[in-house]
C-alpha cells in the first residue's frame, strides 16, 4: 500500500508508539550508540507506516504519532513494526522495545495536527502498554472485528480520562504475549477528581513540576499565579503522576470554601477520613495518623487562609514522608517553601503569523472548547489568525480562553474580536460546576481584589493609570501620597499576589500587569474618582522625564537615555494624548520638541 497523500478526516484510527526505557538504553549504548539505535527505530517505523497508509502527523524524540484512515491499516501497521522491530540488526544487539497505542475517533483536523479529547484517549492507551506491547481501544477492535487475535483486558482507569477504557491487546503471531500488568491507575489511596477535559499544553511545566516533586530535599511546592492560569488543573495532573510514588495516597483538599484558617485542621482531617479522638486536639490526631504515612496533600485555593500555613509546617515537621503541593495566588511565605509561579499559556506566535503547532497552547485549548460548544465549528486560515489574536488579548489565561471559547456557540470569532474591548463584561457565563468566582473573568478578579489590605487596592487602582510598564520611581511619584503605606512595599504585595509580575530585561526592574488584570484596575480607578488627578500627575511626570532626557540624548549617555525612553514609550504617548486632549498645547508642544532626537533614532 502507499503512503497516503493528504491528512484523514472525519473518523481517524491514531496510533501512537514510543520507546520504553530509553534512559536505561542511553545508559547501555552510550551516546553514539543509542543515536544509531534510534535512528535505525525511525527508518523502521516510518517506512512501516508509510506502506500501510499512515500520516505522520507527529515524531518527537523516540515518539511517533501517525493517522490512518481505516482501523485495519493501523492495526496492519502496528503488527508490521513490532515484527521488523524484532527481527532488525540492532548495534551492540541492544533492541529497542516499543509500546504502541491505537484508538479511533473523530478528532478535529488543525493541520498538520489533531485536536481533541479521542487524540489524548489515544495517547493514555500507548503510556498504559510495556515495550513489544499493542494496545486496541474497544472502538478500534470493534472496527477490525476478527480481523486480528487479540485479548481482552478488561477496563482501565487512565489519567485524566473521565470513565474507564476496555482494552485489548494485540496478539502478534511469534512474539511474546506475556507481560506485565498495564502502567493504568492503580489502587493507591486517593480522591483526586477525575477530570472532565484534558489538560491542554504544559508539557514543560508538568515535568518540572513531577521533577520537583520527586526531589528528595523538596517537600512543600506552592504553585502561584494570578486566577484563571490554571494552577489547580496543573496541581492534579502533578498529582495524578505521582499516585505510584505515594504508597500511603494522593489526597485533594478543597480549600476554596472554607471562610476561616482555624477550619484547614478539619478538612484536611475530613478528606483523609479521619475522626476527632476524645480528649485530644484535632492538629494531634492529624499529625500522628501522617507521622509514619507516605503521602501528598494536594492543598487548593490557599490565598485566603495564609494564616494557617505555620500549621502545614508543624504536619511536614512531624511526618518525614509527607509531601504537601499548594495552589495559591499567594506564598505561604514560610521556610522549606519552594514557589512555582505558573505562566499563562503559551502562544507561540502573532496573529500575523498564528502558530499551526503544539507550541501555540493557547489557541489549541481554544479550538478544544469552541469545539465542545459548536461540534461543526470549523477553522479557516482567516479565522486561525483571529483566534490567535483573541488569545493574544486575554493574555493566554486559560479562563479567559475557555469563557471566549463558549461564545462561540452564537457569534464566529471575527465578530468576537472586536468586543474584547470590554472582556470584563463579555466573558461570563462559565461552567456551573465551577467555583462561583470562576465563572467569570470579572468574579475571579474580585476575588483577588478582596483579598487586598486597604493601602494596597489603593495602589492597584492607581497603577492602572500608566500604560506598559513601569518603575517604582515613577510609582512612587504618581501613585504615592504622605500618610499612605510605603509604595515599595506595597508594589511587593502586588506582585507577591500575582497581580503585578516584574521583568528584569533593562537597567532597573520594571512592573507590568496582564492586560486584563490593567483594565479591571482601571475600572476600579475611574470608581475611586481619582482619574483625573492621577492622569495629570503621569502625564506631568513623563513631560518632566522627557524635558530631562533632552540635553542628555547629545552627552555621552546618549545610548542609556535612548533606552531608557524606549521602554517607557507606551507612557510617553499615552502622556502626550492627555495633554493635547486636555488642550495643554504648550506643555504638549514642549514633551514633542524633547522627544524629537530620541524619535530621529528610532
Amino acid at each position: 500500500m502507499t503512503g497516503m497523500i493528504g491528512q484523514p478526516t472525519g473518523t481517524v484510527t491514531m496510533l501512537f508508539s514510543d520507546v520504553e526505557g530509553s534512559t536505561r538504553a542511553l545508559r547501555q549504548l552510550g551516546s553514539q550508540g543509542y543515536a544509531e539505535a534510534l535512528d535505525l527505530h525511525r527508518r523502521l517505523l516510518r517506512d512501516t507506516f508509510k506502506r500501510h497508509g499512515g500520516y505522520e502527523v507527529d515524531c518527537e524524540g523516540d515518539a511517533f504519532f501517525v493517522a490512518f484512515s481505516r482501523a485495519e491499516d493501523a492495526v496492519a501497521a502496528a503488527v508490521t513494526a513490532q515484527q521488523r522491530l524484532v527481527d532488525a540488526d540492532w548495534p551492540n544487539g541492544q533492541e529497542l522495545r516499543v509500546r504502541i497505542g491505537i484508538h479511533t475517533g473523530e478528532p478535529l483536523a488543525v493541520p498538520p495536527n489533531y485536536v481533541g479529547l479521542d487524540v489524548h484517549r489515544a495517547a493514555r492507551i500507548m503510556a498504559a502498554g510495556h515495550g513489544g506491547q499493542v494496545l486496541l481501544s474497544r472502538t478500534t477492535h470493534d472496527l477490525v472485528g476478527d480481523a486480528f487475535p487479540v485479548r481482552e483486558l478488561g477496563e482501565h482507569r487512565m489519567k485524566d480520562l473521565s470513565a474507564p477504557t476496555r482494552l485489548y491487546q494485540l496478539l502478534v503471531e511469534g512474539l511474546t504475549s506475556e507481560f506485565p500488568p498495564l502502567e493504568t491507575l492503580g489502587n493507591r489511596p486517593t480522591n483526586l477528581p477525575v477530570q472532565a477535559t484534558p489538560l491542554i499544553g504544559r508539557r514543560h511545566e508538568l515535568a518540572e513540576l513531577t521533577a520537583l516533586l520527586g526531589a528528595e530535599a523538596v517537600r512543600l511546592v506552592t504553585l502561584t499565579g494570578p486566577g484563571g492560569t490554571g494552577k489547580t488543573r496543573l496541581a492534579l495532573h502533578a498529582a495524578a503522576n505521582l499516585i505510584d510514588e505515594f504508597e500511603d495516597g494522593v489526597f485533594f483538599v478543597e480549600l476554596a470554601a472554607i471562610a476561616t484558617a482555624e477550619l484547614v485542621p478539619t478538612t484536611v482531617a475530613q478528606t483523609l477520613g479521619l475522626r476527632e479522638v476524645p480528649g485530644e486536639p484535632l492538629e494531634a490526631t492529624l499529625r500522628g495518623y501522617l507521622a509514619e504515612k507516605q503521602v501528598l496533600l494536594v492543598l487548593d485555593n490557599f490565598e485566603h487562609l495564609l494564616t494557617a500555613a505555620p500549621m502545614v509546617c508543624e504536619l511536614l515537621a512531624s511526618a518525614s514522608r509527607l509531601r504537601v503541593l499548594v495552589t495559591s495566588r499567594a506564598s505561604l511565605h514560610v521556610s522549606g517553601e519552594h514557589e512555582y509561579s505558573v505562566p499563562p499559556l503559551a502562544l507561540g506566535a502573532t496573529a500575523d503569523a498564528p502558530d499551526e503547532s503544539e507550541a501555540n497552547e493557547a489557541v489549541t485549548l481554544f479550538l478544544e472548547r469552541a469545539r465542545a460548544v459548536r461540534r461543526d465549528f470549523r477553522v479557516t486560515t482567516e479565522s486561525r489568525a483571529v483566534i490567535a489574536e483573541i488569545c493574544a488579548r486575554l493574555d493566554g489565561l486559560p479562563l479567559a480562553i475557555e469563557l471566549a471559547a463558549a461564545r462561540i456557540k452564537v457569534i464566529p470569532p471575527e465578530a468576537l474580536l472586536p468586543r474584547l474591548e470590554q472582556r470584563l463584561q463579555i466573558l461570563t457565563g462559565g461552567s456551573r460546576d465551577r467555583e462561583k468566582r470562576q465563572q467569570t473573568l470579572r468574579s475571579t478578579l474580585d476575588w483577588s481584589y478582596e483579598l487586598l489590605e486597604t493601602a494596597d487596592r489603593i495602589l492597584f487602582a492607581r497603577l492602572a493609570v500608566f500604560a506598559g510598564g513601569r518603575t517604582i520611581d515613577a510609582v512612587e511619584a504618581i501613585c504615592g501620597s504622605t500618610g499612605e503605606s510605603d509604595v515599595l512595599d506595597g508594589i511587593t504585595s502586588l506582585v507577591d499576589k500575582s497581580l503585578l509580575q516584574q521583568q528584569l530585561n533593562g537597567p532597573e526592574p520594571r512592573y507590568v500587569m496582564l492586560e486584563t488584570i490593567h483594565e479591571y484596575a482601571r475600572e476600579r480607578l475611574d470608581a475611586s474618582g481619582e482619574t483625573a488627578r492621577l492622569c495629570r500627575r503621569h502625564a506631568d511626570y513623563f513631560a518632566g522625564l522627557a524635558t530631562k532626557a533632552a540635553p542628555q540624548l547629545r552627552g555621552p549617555e546618549q545610548q542609556t537615555w535612548i533606552d531608557r525612553l524606549a521602554a517607557e514609550q507606551d507612557n510617553l504617548r499615552l502622556a502626550l494624548t492627555f495633554l493635547i486632549d486636555e488642550r495643554d498645547f504648550s506643555a504638549a508642544r514642549n514633551t514633542t520638541v524633547a522627544l524629537a532626537l530620541f524619535w530621529e533614532t528610532r
